[in-house]
């Protein structure tokens, strides 16, 4: 795919013979009533993680040029376009790091292969323009706490906030980690988001699950002088819990107060609690969160501190500690009555591995997203991560795309993070098999429908008519027919629609 095409066409009518003649534009009538297509959800989220964290995903190894990053990152972005992706969720700070030109933190090893080292450019605009070039979310994801993969603060880059701050750290597990109890320490992270808030276009910040360290069996976090000083009379459990859900509350705040689009996610580990623990936990028996690292995730939901969840379902149905269909059940539970987004994250990381054997099945991600379309209460799915998106083990992406991502879909709508429909599209023509138009003010991207032969509209039901949403106001057509063009906001609230007339030659 050429990456500097404006259009991104999708959909089952790629590929057939047409031809077209300018007609003048209409706006399209009222359609008829419609009973929606599951098969073909009007707004999904679908993204991929791409962790830059030891090079996992991207860069796929340190030290390359610029132009090599940036065609490795494309060919991902292409892989996910093909797929009908419409989010990334790109690792910006894996470990007090960046990968953005900051005054506030070094520069990532995993750039240049050492820390603090300039790699020669700022890839965050780069990375933000290409997904919207794609009409795909940028979420910039970042990890709060995680300081240095090391413990040695004298191998740190001399301006690193943990070798400038040793007493924010905690050493645990050969790690260095920032102390979640101390002021500064969450002033410091909410400074640092702020900043890319306030400087790079992106849509979402994101965090992952990586609160409090998972336990390292024998060792002990050694906390004890901030939970003395902070502690104010509460349990240890009930103070840490308090400390992530205070960071989480203050960059709920600064991200919407620095830019109110902006919205603001996390994506848990996939156990809140078991019902052992707790009768409002889920019927499973693995690791609680809520226990062990001291996420409470529900109480996010419950003060409205996020704007989505992303719990990290990477267990296949039937699993024995861990259900899948049972985990979705638990979370969609939480969210429904909130004003919370429920997104699924899914273990495409396991596919074709022994872990189990359902991860052996090549349809099992596919059925997986089937079940979780059936509640009607989840709005999306992310996949981990962007190197199997690449590699498609067993074929599974394919098998999912083709059955769940046939056509593509529009963002979900967040109504917190305000947002306004762009007029209609005005100018719309068609010239050979070209359709343009002129850009709507305030338009971040352009949906693209062809009606059926019968002339029945759809397109405010589902998706089944949508062919392309695109970034540029024009788009190649490869099939006569009837078109109906909307304009998009960056929410993905939609303007009402403008019809065009492709003709045969």
């Amino acid at each position: 795919m050429v990456t500097t095409t404006a259009a991104y066409a999708f959909g089952p009518d790629a590929g057939q013979s047409t031809a077209a003649s300018g007609k003048k534009s209409a706006l399209a009538a009222p359609s008829a009533a419609c009973k929606a297509d599951a098969r073909y959800p009007k707004r999904e989220l679908r993204g991929v993680w791409i962790a830059t964290t030891t090079n996992i995903d991207w860069p796929t190894k340190t030290g390359q040029s610029p132009a090599r990053q940036k065609a490795d990152y494309v060919k991902i972005l292409d892989s996910a376009a093909k797929r009908n992706f419409n989010a990334v969720f790109v690792q910006v700070r894996p470990a007090s790091d960046a990968f953005y030109k900051s005054s506030l933190e070094p520069w990532s090893q995993y750039l240049t292969g050492t820390a603090g080292k300039d790699p020669g450019w700022d890839p965050l605009p780069f990375l933000i323009s290409e997904a919207h070039k794609r009409g795909m979310e940028f979420h910039a994801w970042f990890n709060p706490y995680r300081a240095s993969y090391g413990d040695d603060t004298a191998k740190l880059p001399a301006d690193h906030p943990a070798r400038r701050h040793p007493d924010w750290t905690v050493e645990y597990g050969g790690r260095l980690y920032y102390n979640p109890g101390l002021p500064a320490v969450r002033d410091h992270v909410t400074k640092v988001i702020t900043d890319v808030v306030s400087r790079y276009d992106i849509d979402g910040v994101h965090f992952d699950d990586y609160f409090y360290p998972y336990p390292v069996a024998g060792e002990k976090f050694d906390d004890a002088a901030a939970f003395r000083k902070h502690g104010k009379g509460k349990k240890l459990a009930e103070w840490r819990r308090s400390n992530v859900n205070t960071l989480v509350a203050e960059v709920d705040q600064a991200v919407h107060r620095t830019k109110k689009h902006v919205k603001f996610g996390i994506s848990p580990f996939g156990i809140w609690r078991n019902k052992s623990n707790d009768p409002s936990g889920s019927a499973t028996s693995g690791m609680s969160a809520y226990d062990s690292i001291y996420a409470d995730s529900r109480a996010w939901i419950k003060s409205g501190t996020v704007d989505y969840v992303l719990p990290q379902l990477y267990w296949p149905r039937g699993h024995d500690l861990a259900d899948y269909s049972t985990l979705v059940r638990w979370w969609a539970d939480e969210v429904e009555g909130s004003d919370v987004q429920l997104y699924i994250g899914h273990g495409l990381y396991r596919v074709g591995t022994k872990d189990d054997k359902a991860w052996t099945r090549p349809g099992e991600l596919s059925a997986q997203v089937a079940a979780s379309r059936d509640g009607k209460v989840v709005e999306g799915a992310v996949y981990f991560s962007a190197k199997q998106l690449l590699s498609n083990p067993l074929g599974a992406m394919d098998r999912l795309a083709k059955s769940h991502y046939s056509r593509p879909a529009l963002l979900p709508l967040m109504k917190d993070r305000g947002g306004q429909a762009p007029a209609a599209p005005a100018g719309a023509k068609a010239a050979g098999t070209r359709l343009s138009w002129t850009p709507s003010a305030n338009a971040r991207a352009y949906a693209v429908y062809q009606l059926p032969k019968s002339g029945k509209d759809c397109h405010t039901t589902d998706a089944r008519n949508l062919v392309a949403v695109v970034s540029e106001p024009s788009y190649t057509t490869k099939a006569e027919g009837t078109y109906l063009i909307t304009a998009l906001d960056r929410l993905h609230n939609e303007s009402k629609a403008v019809k065009v007339k492709v003709d045969a030659v």
